[in-house]
């Protein structure tokens, strides 16, 4: 008895170690290859996935539909339209940015005034880190919510600071564009966990809400403000922004369930050189964006000696062209390639400034220049994000988009207060062509590093890339 016991015991020990690949080989198999139960080991050890609780109601819970389906444009739906008022709102600053140079503070620097639409902007790529690790942690809608919370908030209060342009800085510029960056990253992010296909026309489709919000944005803040005051017009924007953000955000959910990490933000992507050529290159393009669409309206006006409303009629133009545009492109994108069709949208960007607005002062050539450049810079916008999905995945896009918008940000602070300061001091406030040769001569430049990054990727001229 006492050999057989023996044997027992040291069959019983020879079989720990299988037991223990077992429980291994448990943790990373499918639910459907269940091993047999094992004496000893209770079942919480063995099923893993089965015993972790459910998320809780503000954590990330990701919605199992296919893909290219029917909620995927349900996921672009809600993007458009909070992209429509956030981004919209930012469109339709040259608006506000002409009545204070005008009417309440003549006497201020336009570099000053500039900085309240260009941290809209700004601010929003600053806090895209942030807004991408929230997305991948807690409830994206949730988060979408609370970015809409956030710039409702900061529109209403701004309507009670416009006796002072550094309230307004705040408030219409640096608290709207952190709870812009709630609302901007999940919508430019999101949409590409859901489609394969169809990516290009679904992003773009979903940034084009931006241009729409311009495009109607701009002639009811001229009107709002003529009628009601500027801070009447802040406060409508504001409620209407919030009341549409909340009735949009719950449609805003994850497909793709981000496991935990030790790093809550990788930075290793910084060390590839396709991650730094686009980084420049989205640098260079955003520090040359902004700046015909701050001062198309007020060129009209002071050079070209149009109304007021001709300056209006050139933003709502430009909008018009660039919903257009964002979705044109990412339909071009689909046959052509999308880093092909983005070196040709920042070329064409660069070509409508030193060739349509440089040279001229009539009021046809800054129309052509409006439509052209409208077309094709929405581009430039939409078709960064599908290029991020396409060649470092839809795992982390939300993170991996987060990281490049702060070379966005860098871009951002760098292009419009720039250009407003050489309009003040080079061209003293009346001669604008030293600011057109800046923003035409960056966004050149930013050609330049997205064809790096074409060329980084397949040498043949005619690749689709």
């Amino acid at each position: 008895m006492s050999t057989v016991h023996t044997s027992d015991s040291h069959m019983a020990l020879s079989k720990e170690p299988s037991t223990d690949r077992s429980v291994a080989n448990q943790s990373g198999s499918t639910a459907a290859e269940k091993p047999p139960p094992v004496p000893g080991i209770p079942d919480a050890v063995l099923h893993v996935e089965e015993c972790r609780p459910e998320p809780r109601w503000w954590e990330n819970k990701p919605l199992e539909k296919p893909l290219d389906g029917f909620y995927g444009w349900m996921v672009v739906l809600s993007g458009f339209f909070m992209l429509m008022f956030s981004m919209g709102c930012t469109n339709s600053y040259g608006e506000y940015q002409t009545y204070y140079h005008l009417h309440l503070f003549p006497s201020e620097k336009m570099s000053t005034l500039s900085w309240i639409g260009t941290l809209q902007f700004a601010m929003a790529n600053l806090a895209a880190p942030l807004a991408g690790i929230l997305c991948e942690r807690l409830e994206t809608r949730l988060v979408a919510f609370s970015g809409g919370l956030v710039m409702g908030l900061s529109l209403v209060i701004a309507s009670f600071c416009v006796d002072t342009p550094w309230k307004l800085i705040v408030t219409q510029g640096i608290v709207f564009g952190l709870g812009a960056a709630l609302v901007f990253i999940p919508s430019v992010s999101i949409p590409s966990q859901w489609f394969n296909k169809h990516r290009p026309l679904a992003v773009g489709v979903a940034v084009s809400g931006s241009g729409i919000g311009g495009l109607w944005l701009t002639p009811a803040t001229r009107a709002m403000i003529d009628n009601l005051g500027p801070g009447w017009a802040l406060r409508i924007t504001g409620i209407m922004l919030f009341a549409a953000n909340t009735a949009v955000a719950p449609l805003m959910r994850n497909r793709i369930k981000v496991q935990s990490r030790t790093k809550v933000l990788d930075l290793s992507i910084l060390r590839e050189a396709r991650f730094i050529f686009i980084s420049v290159g989205s640098f260079c393009a955003l520090a040359a964006y902004f700046t015909p669409l701050f001062s198309l309206p007020s060129f009209a006006v002071q050079v070209a000696g149009k109304s007021s409303s001709f300056g209006t009629n050139l933003l709502t133009i430009f909008n018009a062209a660039s919903t257009v545009g964002r979705i044109a492109t990412g339909q071009i994108a689909g046959s052509m390639g999308n880093i092909n069709v983005l070196v040709v949208c920042t070329v064409l960007s660069s070509l409508s400034i030193l060739v349509l607005w440089l040279p001229f002062q009539t009021g046809g050539t800054l129309i052509a220049c409006a439509i052209v450049y409208g077309l094709v810079c929405g581009g430039v916008i939409s078709l960064i994000p599908v290029i991020m999905a396409n060649v470092w995945g839809v795992e982390r896009i939300s993170t991996t988009i987060g990281i490049l918008y702060l070379a966005n940000f860098a871009g951002t602070l760098v292009g419009a207060p720039s250009s407003g300061a050489i309009l003040d001091n080079i061209g003293h406030r009346t001669n604008f062509r030293p600011t057109i040769v800046f923003s035409g001569v960056f966004m050149l430049c930013a050609s330049a590093f997205f064809a790096a990054l074409r060329f980084s990727m397949d040498w043949n001229p005619f690749a689709r890339i």
